[in-house]
């Protein structure tokens, strides 16, 4: 998904890049972001996302290039971008020995929240995120699910344009992971736009757009539909009594493309149909039950950065 013609970009970015000593994290993204959409950022550990993030947050200045927020740069416009954005890090940033209620009292003065609306707000968000009965409970005594929709309630006190969260589920349960994922289906809804990194193939789904990120640069663009199109051949399940050892001899073999583990499964990119690779499979001596596969964002994001790997090795 871009930006359509006239309308106004909730992110745009040009030539971004940022080095940590020799590493280079960033390297010259080019990005846009229509105003309610949620784009999910992908990508191997290492692979910017974080710093890309913190960038667009104002949190890190880049060496090169700008960004754009709600139309204010973030590296001349800093002042103009904080009020209108909400950012989550990987790191849980509240205070553990305040409680629940008074966490977010606390940034919601920060955030300039003014009083007549903060326990209105507060209301709203508590009891919209299943928090309402523990506001007095200290925020170093809540689950992992509940941390994040209190960080997440803290960063909506200010009614922000524009999500920018690092791996908010990371560690979460499944069951908190689909109840945090509610949550932003309703701010899209209401016309909030998301960018979120997330290692879950998943919560990747639910995305109206990905950006696949490796070796800090954007490698592939489109909604997931389209990130899975991108795959060249066809995807079988080899079913066998000895997967790692099939693996190893499949990688090998002429027409694949592409092979990984999938749980007891060895999962198969090949250049032809079922029968070329069944007759592949059997002459060189792998034997099991082979069978046509969907292609998932798993496989896609598997396929993709391996094909990312071996591109940046030639």
């Amino acid at each position: 998904m871009s930006t359509q013609p006239g309308a106004v970009a909730a992110i745009e970015a040009s030539g971004l890049r940022r080095t940590f000593g020799d590493v280079v994290a960033v390297d010259g993204v080019d990005l846009d972001v229509p105003s309610g959409a949620v784009l999910g950022l992908l990508g191997p550990d290492g692979a910017g996302k974080s710093t890309l993030i913190r960038m667009l947050a104002t949190v890190l200045r880049p060496d090169s290039g700008d960004a754009r927020v709600q139309g204010f740069s973030v590296t001349r416009q800093a002042a103009k971008v904080t009020p209108r954005i909400g950012y989550m890090s990987q790191k849980f940033a509240l205070y553990p020995d305040l409680s629940v209620a008074e966490n977010i009292e606390f940034f919601a003065r920060l955030r300039g929240v003014p009083p007549a609306e903060r326990k209105q707000r507060a209301d709203q968000l508590l009891t919209g995120m299943g928090l309402a009965e523990f506001v007095d409970r200290q925020a170093g005594r809540l689950s992992g699910g509940m941390k994040q929709k209190l960080f997440l309630a803290t960063t909506l006190m200010h009614r922000p344009e524009v999500l920018l969260l690092d791996e908010p589920t990371t560690g979460v349960d499944p069951v908190s992971r689909r109840e945090f994922w509610r949550i932003l289906a309703d701010l899209h809804r209401s016309g909030t736009t998301v960018l979120v990194a997330t290692p879950y193939m998943d919560e990747a789904e639910r995305c109206t757009d990905v950006v696949f990120l490796d070796g800090g640069r954007v490698r592939h663009r489109g909604s997931p539909a389209e990130i899975k199109a991108l795959l060249p051949g066809r995807l079988f399940e080899l079913r066998t009594a000895e997967p790692r050892a099939a693996l190893a001899t499949i990688q090998r073999l002429p027409g694949v493309l592409a092979a990984h583990l999938y749980g007891d499964l060895v999962r198969l990119l090949f250049d032809g149909d079922a029968a070329a690779a069944e007759a592949a499979l059997a002459a060189a001596g792998v034997t099991g039950d082979v069978r046509a596969a969907a292609v998932d964002m798993e496989t896609a994001f598997a396929v993709l950065a391996e094909l990312s790997r071996e591109e940046a090795a030639r």
